[in-house]
């Protein structure tokens, strides 16, 4: 299956700018195929304002983010991919998602067969006795300002 992630971020984009908030996401500016400004990056990462009246030219597709806008009066041609996208948000509530990391076989290419312990449809297993199983993680989710 393709990477959950793209879709994620889209629509989490068009609930935001619907409710006539500012679009904020927050990027890891250490991953390979980031384009920003290096004087915008600290601590390894940068917070971009991807409103429709602070950039031009976005596009949100399934491999990345890009758009131009103006740092310091300058413009730049900006490139996130969507793997580097750590989180999307309302800059004036806050509400919005830590995106979850692809998890799982995301290539077409790669062997789908799923490895030996994994319960597959039809094998009687019940799908609250796998969750049960599952490792439990803490939250990811940081309020970002």
């Amino acid at each position: 299956m393709t990477s959950h992630r793209p879709y994620l971020l889209r629509a989490l984009y068009e609930w935001i700018a619907d409710n006539g908030m500012t679009p904020h996401i927050l990027v890891d500016a250490q991953q390979p195929g980031v384009r920003v400004p290096p004087h915008t990056v600290k601590d390894g990462r940068v917070v971009l304002n991807i409103a429709d009246r602070a950039v031009a030219r976005l596009e949100l597709d399934n491999e990345s983010v890009r758009f131009s806008a103006r740092f310091g009066g300058v413009s730049h041609a900006v490139v996130v991919p969507v793997s580097a996208v750590m989180a999307i948000y309302a800059r004036e509530t806050g509400q919005g998602m830590a995106l979850p990391e692809d998890i799982g076989n995301t290539d077409p290419d790669d062997d789908p067969t799923p490895p030996d312990d994994t319960p597959v449809d039809g094998d009687g297993g019940d799908a609250a006795d796998a969750a049960e199983s599952a490792p439990k993680r803490g939250a990811h989710l940081r309020v970002v300002k």
